[in-house]
């Protein structure tokens, strides 16, 4: 980045795109689950029919479907006691998982992308006002892998997907080896980091399994946890333990990181292998029953 770019251009930016976002929420509706379990079915009844009659102009009619029927209790809120069994106890392995996806990835993430200037700057000797040409295809990767990827999530499944785009802690390790002899210069360290980030999707695949196997009552609050406890260890810790490593000047020290690093992502990726719920092309009130429903 530019040396006159600071924290208030950053502040600009920021609530630029939060009022984005605010005026864009004027025409987003809202879920027709949220509206069923607050009494307000019609509502979410119109929204449905709104967004089918377009895909049906649009594609032609959907295929009638059987799905589940379900009795729900009519209330404005969700007891926090029923909300802490159901992440502790009752889902418990869903728990695991997500908490291990999100760690690793903000880990993973984090320790990267925020010390990467840093990376660029002490061993590579680029200038900091040319910092930002390296980041820029390191953020195409990152963007183009859940693009690309995404759809294989609902075709070949969450289970298999999750697990195999974790394992790219392997390419992890294999680049902090190759940095720790020196055998990549600053565009092969750019180009492997690009490479690495479009083979995970690991942000991708972290939220989309938090945010669909817990009950749709508790959706929200479960991926307000999980990002908080990922951000605070992969957002908070990795860039400082990296700073310290940087610090030192020796490529080891750095790639030993990076090792913690790929070993956390191919530990995430065992848990997901094991315990990932193959929640492809299921109702939400499948994979997860509502915490709500009788009987």
């Amino acid at each position: 980045m530019p040396p006159d770019f600071g924290w208030r251009s950053a502040f600009l930016i920021g609530a630029l795109l939060g009022l984005v976002i605010l005026f864009l929420r004027f025409w987003i509706p809202e879920s027709p689950r949220w509206l069923m379990t607050h009494g307000r079915a019609d509502e979410g009844q119109a929204i449905l029919t709104a967004i089918e009659d377009g895909h049906a102009r649009r594609n032609g009619a959907l295929p009638p479907v059987r799905l589940p029927a379900f009795r729900l209790r009519l209330r404005h809120f969700t007891p926090l006691g029923e909300v802490w069994d159901a992440i502790v106890a009752t889902h418990c392995r869903r728990t695991l998982v997500g908490l291990s996806l999100m760690v690793s990835q903000a880990f993973f993430y984090n320790a990267i992308f925020f010390t990467y200037a840093l990376v660029l700057t002490e061993f590579y000797g680029i200038s900091s006002n040319r910092v930002g040409l390296y980041i820029l295809p390191f953020a195409v990767g990152n963007f183009l892998g859940p693009l690309l990827i995404g759809r294989l999530f609902d075709t070949w499944g969450r289970r298999p997907m999750i697990a195999l785009t974790y394992i790219s802690g392997v390419l992890l390790a294999i680049t902090g080896y190759l940095f720790a002899r020196g055998l990549l210069s600053a565009t092969g360290q750019t180009i492997a980091w690009s490479v690495i980030f479009f083979a995970s999707a690991a942000a991708s695949a972290a939220y989309l399994t938090v945010s669909e196997t817990f009950p749709l009552e508790i959706r929200a609050l479960a991926i307000a946890f999980f990002y908080a406890v990922g951000t605070g260890i992969g957002g908070v810790v990795a860039p400082a333990v990296f700073g310290m490593l940087i610090e030192t000047g020796s490529r080891l020290s750095v790639a030993a990181g990076y090792v913690l690093g790929a070993a956390l992502m191919l530990a995430a990726s065992i848990i997901a292998a094991r315990f990932c719920i193959p929640a492809e092309r299921k109702p939400l009130e499948v994979v997860a029953p509502p915490l709500s429903a009788v009987g």
